[in-house]
């Protein structure tokens, strides 16, 4: 629309009539299609809420498939006869190597990496 200052008063009269008609026209429309756009003043119903029971078998399904996925790391594990570690000179390694590049990093007048 244009600047509604710049109108007369019959054009703004027009105007509201055409408004009016259009807002009885989205409210045909939705009661036909039993959506859309709401009137004024109306909420939307929201449907299709999950029961209790429904969330519980979710629940027990997703529990399940965690279970599963921790007894084949489990079994993983107990294929390779050890866990995997990191011997205590590769530790002391990485040690070194990380306080060396805080060192740069605190040297630099900087907080983090």
């Amino acid at each position: 629309m244009s600047n509604l200052q710049s109108l007369t008063v019959e054009q703004l009269r027009k105007a509201v009539v055409i408004k009016e008609q259009i807002e009885r026209l989205e409210a045909q429309l939705s009661a036909l299609a039993g959506t859309g756009m709401l009137a004024e003043g109306e909420t939307f119903i929201r449907r299709g809420r999950m029961s209790a029971a429904g969330r519980a078998r979710i629940a027990a399904a997703q529990r399940a498939r965690w279970a599963k996925m921790r007894r084949q790391s489990v079994a993983r594990v107990a294929a390779d006869g050890k866990k995997r570690t990191v011997s205590a000179a590769t530790k002391a390694r990485l040690a070194a190597i990380a306080k060396a590049r805080w060192a740069s990093v605190k040297a630099a007048g900087k907080s983090k990496l």
